[in-house]
């Protein structure tokens, strides 16, 4: 990897970062109203209100805002929250952003090992049932509104296997938490049995998005000449599927890893919403009922740096899978 190559993505992602700001501190000052004027509450008398709009700067003219408001993110203040338990919009999102990660990060890598697996069979077995049968359910799968599914999971999959359906913690859990009286083993597989459902809801939607891009992807691998030297040679299939095929095919791959990030959190909007799990989803849209306009730019702002800082990681290692690929 050249220094160039560096330079040049990094820039390229500082810029979108920066674009990404701008934007998202103008969309909520071009909303009708205000941060302050959906404030609903028996001490939100006029001059209350007014003195919240001062407070926060809003009866300043906008390029003014714009300053403060950058200023604040370079020393890591994404401002004030009105309705949220915590003072500040980093600590209200701080706690909901915790219990989110590993949610996430359980239902990508169950779509991302499912899907590659099922594309890897159904692209060796192309033409066949098991091709036309994986192709068809991914399809389905792909297709299938990650709130639908949620819901599903609520209504038949909870009971059945007895994992919960809301929450991150059991009620019983989070009083012998706070007595100190349950030990960390149990308190962790508690949590992990509330994130199972959400995480599967998120990760069998996007394993049809993964297993579609690795069967288009090894189909045409597997149409080279070096992959038809190796089957010639006797190699056995998982040798060359292994070391030649999807060595070269993970490319779109990464990308799509990349790219489904933005859809994934997308995703865990509604997810978290119907499953109550108390997470960045959850807050975000119960921000939107509270018309917290402050906490609403905190996540939209984090999320859309998540989403570059994800992208810019997949630049960076795209010469690292494919050597082919045009350090410029």
């Amino acid at each position: 990897m050249t220094g160039t190559y560096l330079v040049k993505r990094v820039v390229f992602a500082f810029i979108t970062i920066l674009v990404a700001i701008t934007v998202n501190f103008v969309m909520f000052r071009a909303l009708p109203g205000d941060a302050v004027s959906g404030l609903r509450c028996r001490q939100c008398t006029v001059e209350f209100k007014r003195a919240q709009i001062h407070d926060l700067g809003l009866d300043r003219p906008l390029v003014v805002q714009y300053a403060l408001y950058m200023r604040g993110l370079a020393h890591g203040d994404l401002g004030r929250s009105l309705r949220a338990p915590y003072p500040t919009v980093t600590s209200s999102l701080w706690e909901p952003i915790k219990k989110t990660i590993p949610m996430i990060t359980l239902g990508t890598i169950f779509s991302i090992v499912v899907g590659v697996a099922v594309g890897v069979i159904a692209a060796w077995r192309r033409g066949s049932l098991v091709d036309r049968g994986a192709t068809g359910a991914t399809l389905a799968a792909y297709a299938m509104p990650t709130q639908w599914l949620a819901l599903l999971f609520v209504l038949y999959v909870a009971g059945w296997l007895g994992l919960p359906s809301s929450g991150v913690n059991d009620p019983d859990l989070q009083v012998a938490q706070v007595l100190g009286t349950v030990s960390w083993p149990d308190l962790a597989w508690d949590q992990f049995k509330h994130m199972i459902l959400p995480a599967l809801a998120i990760g069998i939607v996007f394993a049809g998005d993964y297993s579609l891009i690795t069967r288009s992807a090894l189909v045409e691998t597997l149409g080279e000449d070096y992959v038809l030297t190796a089957r010639a040679k006797g190699l056995p299939p998982r040798r060359i599927i292994r070391r030649h095929a999807l060595r070269n095919a993970m490319l779109p791959i990464a990308t799509l890893m990349a790219l489904s990030l933005g859809t994934i959190v997308g995703g865990v909007l509604v997810v978290e919403y119907v499953f109550s799990y108390p997470g960045i989803g959850l807050a975000v849209v119960e921000a939107i009922d509270k018309r917290d306009y402050p906490v609403l730019q905190g996540a939209f702002l984090l999320l859309t740096v998540g989403v570059v800082l994800a992208n810019l990681i997949a630049d960076l290692i795209y010469p690292k899978i494919d050597p082919r690929v045009t350090l410029t």
